[in-house]
């Protein structure tokens, strides 16, 4: 990614047309999200579209950022609204479609029930189930990775039930929810021709990311703004009780625990499909480590530097990061849940990143 795109490009979401290969929008930011849409805002001359009207129609219009000749993100305009003598654009990736979207014959058009159905099959169906119906094909793929999660149990199976009409958007946020669920995010990329675009859903088993060594977050170098650290006692533990695959007596579980001097606060860590004490013991050893750290910085400002260039970090790695300021300091490893580009900002180019407690003890590929 750089950090300027070289053109806006809309389409329309049906047809495929083209319908601008080169929009000016302006205070423009973009950037994906793991395990939600991620988002794109601008704004744009009402002008220009009252001119063109059938440059954005929101619902079924496509947007997306390109730079280098490389798409960077792509979405749905899902709203306009006017801002002053500006209009105000703003999309959200291909996850965002399935909010739109409902379950109106169970089970995702008879692809379930599950029995310890693998999460990623599941995610897979809805997606299936969502573009065979008419004027509902958005042309999302989504990736083959299998996991070792289960939904579904022999006495509980895993059901969609038409009368309930549920949101197929909350369903496989459902599924990407727990301790230890597949990941997700969105992407956008030029096929072979440079014709269209693969829009597509990129799974990621144990997780997606990687624990980076070569790029670093640092107040004074990257770091930008004085972010907050925050200090959250309701996140702390202890003793983390790490439970394992089974039912009632029969489910395993170890327990990780130190005294330190402070009330005992206690944390479950739930993995369904774990049944090694071993790696039950070691899971929540690594849990307890991580939330023994009460001091959280969960956003930071960063410019395009050498310690962390623009486009060398993913959804899901984890950085070391550290922040001083007048009032603390932190220093640790943190994960990247999101950020957005912002390529006109005051002062030049920067990307606002959003992060998380890292996992110490699991990693895809990058």
């Amino acid at each position: 990614m750089t950090p300027v795109p070289d053109r806006i490009l809309t389409q329309h979401a049906l047809t495929g047309q083209w319908l601008s290969h080169a929009l000016p929008l302006g205070n423009l930011s973009y950037g994906p999200e793991l395990n939600g849409p991620g988002s794109l805002s601008g704004t744009l001359s009402p002008r220009l579209l009252a001119q063109n009207p059938t440059l954005i129609d929101p619902g079924t219009t496509l947007i997306y950022a390109e730079a280098a000749g490389q798409i960077q993100w792509g979405g749905l305009i899902w709203h306009t609204e006017m801002e002053g003598s500006d209009l105000r654009l703003e999309a959200a990736s291909w996850s965002s479609y399935l909010q739109k979207r409902r379950d109106l014959d169970g089970n995702y058009g008879g692809r379930g029930p599950y029995t310890n159905g693998d999460p990623c099959q599941v995610i897979r169906d809805i997606w299936a189930y969502a573009q065979s119906i008419p004027d509902g094909n958005l042309g999302v793929v989504v990736d083959s990775t299998t996991s070792s999660a289960k939904v579904g149990t022999p006495a509980e199976p895993h059901k969609s039930l038409f009368w309930e009409k549920p949101v197929l958007g909350d369903a496989v946020d459902d599924l990407v929810s727990g301790a230890a669920t597949p990941d997700y995010t969105c992407t956008s990329e030029w096929n072979a021709a440079k014709t269209d675009v693969i829009r597509r859903i990129r799974l990621g088993w144990p997780r997606l990311g990687a624990r980076r060594t070569d790029i670093t977050f640092s107040s004074g170098v990257n770091i930008i703004d004085e972010p907050p650290v925050e200090m959250a006692a309701d996140e702390y533990a202890q003793v983390v009780i790490a439970a394992g695959a089974g039912d009632g007596s029969a489910k395993p579980f170890e327990i990780s625990a130190v005294r330190n001097g402070r009330l005992r606060l206690e944390h479950l860590l739930d993995l369904p499909e774990i049944k090694g004490r071993d790696i039950l013991a070691s899971r929540a050893s690594a849990e307890r480590a991580r939330r023994q750290n009460m001091k959280s910085v969960d956003q930071i400002t960063i410019r395009n530097t050498s310690a962390a260039p623009f486009g060398a970090w993913q959804v899901g790695d984890d950085v070391y990061t550290r922040v001083n300021n007048a009032w603390t300091s932190y220093v640790g490893w943190r994960r990247i849940t999101g950020w957005v580009t912002e390529p006109h900002a005051p002062g030049g180019p920067r990307a606002v990143i959003d992060l998380k407690p890292a996992d110490s003890y699991e990693y895809g590929g990058v």
